[in-house]
């Protein structure tokens, strides 16, 4: 027994010594430990959009059925949320898609990662969302642009349908002004949407009887693309509508849209910008945007995450009245048109907007949108 305690000092005695003799060398070790857990923080950083976490910190994760950088309906919602991370500190997390099968997976990959909020930029995953919520009963989900139904669940859209009555009333007012270079003496106006969706139709009702309020007597044309991110179609269908007689087409299609803007810059036509205030993206060849406040919508979702007040089954509708949609003020083209801008547009489309907001004016919606 006293040979193994010996032992034991001695053992312990080699290990101090070795320390002391190593002290040097091990800081350098943990300097470059350091170094490291930097260097792999900075990549995190790099390669994906969450902040920083924290345990306290409210998870977000918001899923497009599209890209960012349409500088339309994405980047509108995109935009609520990058608000709410500087006002918030939230963690926020961006997935983006293309097709059916990449928004299913990055649903279903975001449900399963467990965020505290997950909002569903837009109607195409309705589907999905009425499948599988129900299986996450512990986490928040919100979808914008439509209504569905569920306990964890929060409903935001607008009435496009109304501002697009006010677009589709200044192009039928526009579509007259045949001493503006570039619009030809027939009453004919075009709508180019991205996807055939229910929510796109709810625009075309608007602004067909927008205009028709205006002339019962004017032609609309309308076309499909079939996708949010082909700008070169967007531009093809815009072409061939001016070739049919428009000098204005409304654009209605997210990151296609761009090429409806491209084409009536091309085309020396006019066009309508939307969701967000599109009138710098071609100068002086849009007359005006119907901006959907998408941002606003997700920014008060995450809102409600943050303070405690998110009420699950509960749906919003945001309308002329209350400024969830609108026309922008007619500035740039205003400068672009100079002495030739018809400011009679201008003092109509504010009479109309009042006739909506005091009910004079009903507009009509799609079938299953409206208030619910």
């Amino acid at each position: 027994m006293k040979k193994k305690v010996i032992s034991v000092l001695l053992a312990l005695v080699m290990v101090f010594s070795l320390a002391a003799c190593g002290t040097k060398d091990n800081s350098t070790n943990e300097d470059a430990a350091t170094e490291t857990t930097t260097d792999e923080s900075t990549d995190t950083a790099e390669t994906t959009e969450d902040t920083t976490a924290t345990e306290s910190q409210v998870r977000v994760c918001v899923v497009y059925s599209g890209n960012l950088g349409d500088k339309s309906y994405n980047d509108s919602c995109n935009e609520g949320a990058q608000q709410a991370v500087a006002d918030f500190g939230i963690e926020l997390k961006s997935l983006e898609g293309t097709t059916a099968e990449e928004w299913e997976a990055n649903f279903l990959a975001a449900a399963e990662e467990g965020y505290d909020l997950i909002i569903c930029s837009s109607s195409n995953f309705e589907e999905y969302m009425k499948e599988h919520c129900a299986n996450y009963p512990d986490v928040k989900f919100a979808i914008i642009d439509t209504t569905v139904e569920g306990d964890n669940i929060v409903s935001i859209s607008f009435a496009q349908n109304q501002g697009s009555f006010l677009a589709g009333a200044a192009a039928a007012m526009f579509t007259t002004k045949t001493d503006i270079e570039g619009v030809n003496d027939e009453k004919i106006i075009g709508w180019v949407g991205g996807m055939d969706i229910p929510v796109l139709h709810d625009f075309y009702v608007g602004y067909e009887q927008g205009a028709k309020y205006i002339d019962p007597d004017i032609t609309v044309l309308q076309a499909f693309a079939g996708t949010w991110n082909d700008p070169l179609k967007g531009k093809e269908l815009t072409l061939a509508q001016y070739e049919q007689g428009a000098d204005i087409v409304m654009n209605v299609a997210s990151g296609t849209g761009n090429g409806i803007l491209e084409g009536a810059k091309e085309a020396g036509k006019y066009a309508i910008g939307v969701d967000l205030n599109q009138d710098n993206d071609q100068p002086g060849s849009v007359l005006t945007s119907m901006v959907k406040r998408v941002d606003r919508a997700c920014y008060l979702v995450i809102e409600s995450v943050v303070e405690g007040t998110f009420a699950g089954g509960s749906t919003s509708y945001l309308t002329v009245a209350d400024g969830g949609v609108s026309l922008t003020d007619f500035s740039v083209i205003k400068e672009a048109l100079g002495d030739k801008f018809p400011q009679d547009i201008v003092d109509t489309v504010t009479e109309l907007e009042q006739k909506i907001v005091s009910g004079e004016i009903k507009v009509e919606n799609y079938e299953g949108f409206g208030p619910q």
